[in-house]
């Protein structure tokens, strides 16, 4: 009996520390994702945001009215370890802000998210200051504290699987999810 508990215990712990977990290492920032980097990303991301919100196909956009402009760039990129937006993502934002403050009907779950790499809370908490970055930015620009509410998935719900930096660059991101308040 004692030595199958103490079998049990040993099997136990190995599962908990055998999972793998590396703290951020580098402070080099990274360019940007190439254009068909951001358009797959955006498209992946787009699709399961639409799908979270019960609906599927445009007909989500449509229901909240996002312009046509905007339902295919509903996700925001960032640096390696990094939570400021970059500059060419700023007017994004901004037209995100100017359609929020022009509907107070509408409203919008900021997810935060990162790449692998880091510890499992360093990342919650990254994760967490990306979708706080927006939300500020957004709030800056007119959109009322009232349709804004974050999340953070932290390295938990990756865009692109694969430890190469083009996967990695697409998981560092705030995902845009609208839907009716």
């Amino acid at each position: 009996m004692k030595r199958n508990l103490f079998l049990a215990m040993a099997f136990a712990a190995v599962l908990v520390t055998g999972c793998k977990s590396t703290r951020n290492t580098g402070t080099s920032d990274l360019p940007p994702p190439p254009a068909s980097v951001e358009s797959k990303a955006a498209a992946t991301a787009d699709t399961g945001a639409i799908a979270s919100a019960g609906v599927v196909g445009d007909d989500a956009s449509n229901e909240v009215g996002l312009p046509a402009e905007l339902v295919n760039k509903r996700v925001i990129y960032f640096a390696f370890d990094s939570s400021e937006i970059r500059a060419e993502d700023r007017a994004l934002v901004a037209a995100h802000a100017k359609f929020l403050a022009g509907r107070g009907d509408v409203g919008v779950r900021l997810e935060g998210h990162t790449d692998q790499r880091g510890t499992r809370e360093y990342n919650i908490g990254l994760g967490e200051r990306r979708a706080q970055a927006v939300r500020a930015a957004l709030g800056l620009q007119g959109a009322k504290d009232n349709q804004l509410s974050t999340v953070s998935y932290g390295e938990e719900r990756p865009a692109a699987a694969g430890e190469d930096e083009e996967s990695m660059a697409m998981n560092r991101r705030v995902e845009l999810v609208y839907g009716k308040r």
